[in-house]
């Protein structure tokens, strides 16, 4: 553990300056791909063990040891997206033949690397609603080998009792890995190797970077033998950040701490604003005492965080409407930036997972999922009511016949 608090941790762990960065107190940006060698296959040992940029950066380095630092981990490691980490760490943690369970509710790039990618490698791949315990306990076996979900769902905002299914799981099989998408609540708000996970990702273009001018994704872990695999993931699948990308995301993870409440404090006066909303049907929102899952958040999560979805009464036309209509908020996929952003799940980061397992879940056409960034909270709420007003209207003036180009469709479900 820490002797420092998270804040301190966040600002200092990872880097510290000395005569071999000089005395910078920011981490310098090494751009060098490679590294002047001491002698053949020697590495020169002055100022670290460098060889090959996607070996090991200086940069980089910071970066991994930063999120090890805050996630109160041994190791950490740094991948050129979310994606890439979450496919680091199932194609170089299991193998063919072994099972795997998927959290039935997760983004949709996930949901669809699981239900082909990993298929097609030889994995037993099972999607399941981890919020049934039981339901859990009766799937892991002795070939088990990776349970993974998200701790704050994507689009539908189940809460997942990271404690209690990593115990149900160990208990059954000790050698599954339990892993955990933390994107939506960060370290901020919890850290689930604390409450029992084996290991914790995240897509740090969204919260973590904080400034949407990157993409990246990390991983956290205190297992030795998670480690050496990851390290060989990123050796030989090669996924990692350039050492730019490397250092806005260690900028931005420095006012973690400052963002995620005012993100939370947004969110929440959003939330309990649309549930007064009579055109609104229906909110998914963890910090309303309504949630089903308010009781577990509160118990493992600092806030609720900075994402809510709701319904709009009406069809996708009203929908669409709304996402059309307001001018603060942007339409777009991703989350977790300064700003606000709004998407389509059904339509855009979802478009790939099939209308089946859709309709399974409860992704609807009239759902929209809500990014709250850090603007004024009065001037997002007014931005809201006036495109609900607009969507829910009588006119159709705002109906448009929208063709989406095929390389467009194809790749709708890219951001999350």
């Amino acid at each position: 553990m820490s002797k420092f608090s998270f804040e301190t941790d966040v600002i200092h762990g990872g880097f510290a300056p000395d005569k071999s960065n000089f005395f910078s107190v920011s981490a310098p940006i090494t751009m060098s791909s490679t590294y002047k060698m001491a002698d053949i296959g020697i590495p020169d040992l002055t100022n670290g063990t460098y060889i090959y940029s996607r070996l090991g950066n200086p940069t980089r380095e910071a970066l991994e040891k930063s999120i090890a630092k805050v996630e109160n981990a041994k190791h950490g490691f740094a991948f050129a997206s979310g994606m890439a980490a979450i496919t680091a760490c199932v194609q170089f943690l299991a193998k063919s033949g072994d099972h795997v369970i998927c959290g039935d509710d997760v983004y949709g790039g996930t949901n669809w690397y699981f239900s082909n990618i990993a298929k097609q490698n030889g994995l037993n791949v099972e999607m399941l609603d981890l919020r049934d315990i039981s339901g859990l306990t009766k799937k892991v076996n002795n070939k088990t080998k990776i349970v993974l979900f998200e701790t704050v769902t994507n689009p539908l905002i189940k809460v997942n009792d990271v404690s209690t299914i990593a115990k149900a799981v160990h208990e059954i099989n000790k050698d599954c890995l339990v892993i955990i998408d933390n994107t939506f609540l960060t370290p901020w708000n919890m850290r689930p190797l604390e409450h029992g996970a084996d290991v914790v990702l995240h897509s740090a273009t969204k919260y973590i970077n904080g400034h949407s001018d990157c993409v990246c994704g990390l991983v956290a872990t205190s297992n030795d033998s998670v480690r050496d695999a990851l390290f060989g993931a990123q050796v030989y699948l090669g996924g990692v950040p350039s050492p730019f990308d490397s250092f806005l995301v260690s900028r931005g993870m420095k006012t973690l701490h400052l963002r995620m409440p005012r993100h939370y404090e947004n969110a929440l006066k959003i939330a309990k604003w649309l549930q007064t909303n009579e055109k609104i049907e229906k909110i998914w929102y963890p910090g309303l005492e309504s949630h089903e899952g308010y009781e577990v958040l509160k118990k493992l999560s600092r806030t609720a965080g900075g994402l809510l979805t709701f319904t709009i009464k009406g069809s996708e036309e009203q929908a669409r409407r709304f996402l059309q209509s307001t001018k603060l908020i942007s339409l777009a996929v991703s989350l977790g930036g300064y700003e606000s952003l709004a998407q389509h799940p059904y339509s855009m980061t979802h478009a790939n997972v099939t209308e089946e397992h859709k309709k399974k879940i409860g992704i609807t056409k009239n759902m929209i999922r809500l990014s709250v960034g850090l603007e004024n909270v009065d001037d997002l709420i007014n931005d809201i009511e006036n495109a609900i007003n607009i969507a829910v209207s009588d006119e159709h003036d705002m109906k448009k016949t929208i063709t989406v180009p095929p390389v467009v469709e194809k790749c709708a479900t890219a951001g999350n």
